[in-house]
């Protein structure tokens, strides 16, 4: 009898991600650790189960757009665009002091321009995946910490457009005026559905009242939700997940579709967890075993300075310092969208084949230590019930 070779690695896989599962939920980790260590266990640098770790990072890029969709269904509209200032000011603030800071160390390994631009765009994109997981299984989106940190990893996300353009000029390519104006059409369409959520109290989406009693047909009219913006902004050159994160608006805005959450969640388990596994899968064993020492004082350093510098930005624009110093541990790791800066500038032939091994490893072990740090800086700033958004009791 013949079997489909999928089969085996689809079951190794499961069964890899159910064991390791067990264990997190034993030493009360979150599932996002048991996921990183599922995807280094069964990849191509582990026991080499699934060779092909392109295939599941396409599963794993669907998953963040699943995920961000379902943050913007529990995202409050009228809270995000009560902090506007701190998108804009915060974000900037941050990629000009990371930049800054990564000169000043530049300047003891005479590094190029290029390369400082690229290590500081880097370091200052946070993981939105892992943290709005972590506030979204802790019950903390919808505080005002929830609410800045959300409000800061969307405007990273946005960011993320023009530090493309910035490396694809950096690497000698033109970038061609038509695809500017794609990206400025994009931008302004996503602002306007945006706007237009915001501005009503509630919407109405056609034909949503008449699949309430069709469950095979919302299942696929809340994909096409999540995925059509998704597609339209991923074409006009802007990132996919920012265009399900507004369809997730304007689904939180629309009463009577509430049967959204309830039909997509399965579909969000699964693919949230392929994408987590995709980035252990990138984590090249025998190079961290060479360079432990190197990439675990890189990793400490880049968390702390993270950490800090967020906590003082966030401090600076109102919040208390209880509060900022929560939320600078939330944003400290280096995030998803960032592999996506070094592997275009190691296209672009900016990043030699070690410093792109290197910043590869630094961002995946920084996404898998992450919750032990965001958990452990949550103890020490937290009242005794465990919420640092909480007042301390005297």
């Amino acid at each position: 009898m013949h079997i489909d070779p999928v089969l085996p690695i689809i079951v190794g896989a499961i069964l890899a991600i159910l064991f390791i599962g067990f264990v997190m939920r034993a030493l009360r980790q979150p599932q996002i650790v048991g996921y990183l260590i599922a995807g280094l266990l069964i990849g191509p640098y582990g026991l080499g189960l699934l060779q092909d770790p392109e295939l599941i990072g396409r599963i794993g890029g669907l998953g963040l757009i699943v995920l961000l969709f379902f943050i913007g269904m529990e995202a409050s509209p009228h809270s995000l665009l009560s902090r506007w200032r701190l998108a804009i000011f915060g974000v900037i603030l941050q990629v000009g002091v990371t930049i800054a800071a990564v000169w000043a160390i530049a300047l003891f390994y005479e590094w190029s321009w290029s390369k400082i631009l690229i290590l500081g765009f880097v370091i200052s994109l946070s993981s939105t995946a892992v943290v709005l997981k972590l506030l979204k299984d802790w019950n903390e989106l919808d505080t005002q910490t929830g609410q800045n940190v959300l409000v800061v990893l969307l405007a990273q996300d946005m960011a993320l457009v023009p530090m493309i353009i910035v490396i694809n000029m950096m690497g000698g390519e033109e970038v061609a005026t038509s695809e500017l104006l794609a990206q400025l059409l994009g931008a302004v369409l996503l602002i306007g559905i945006a706007t237009w959520v915001f501005t009503r109290d509630h919407i109405r989406l056609p034909f949503a009242a008449k699949l309430r009693s069709d469950h095979e047909l919302q299942v696929f009219a809340a994909l096409l939700l999540c995925l059509s913006l998704a597609l339209i902004s991923g074409e006009l050159g802007l990132s996919t997940a920012l265009g399900a994160f507004v369809a997730g608006l304007v689904v939180s805005s629309a009463r009577e579709t509430d049967w959204v959450h309830r039909n997509l969640e399965p579909f969000r388990v699964v693919f949230v967890a392929a994408f987590f596994v995709s980035v252990g899968m990138l984590i090249d064993v025998d190079y961290v075993r060479g360079n432990v020492l190197h990439l675990s004082l890189l990793v400490i350093l880049i968390v702390v300075i993270n950490t800090v510098l967020n906590a003082a930005i966030l401090r600076l624009l109102g919040s208390s310092w209880r509060r900022a110093g929560y939320a600078g541990a939330l944003l400290s790791q280096i995030g998803e969208f960032s592999f996506i800066l070094a592997a275009l500038a190691h296209t672009e032939k900016i990043l030699p084949d070690d410093d792109y091994r290197l910043i590869v490893a630094v961002i995946a072990i920084s996404l898998m230590l992450s919750p032990a740090w965001i958990g452990l800086c949550k103890v020490m700033l937290s009242h005794p019930e465990g919420n640092p958004d909480q007042p301390r009791t005297t």
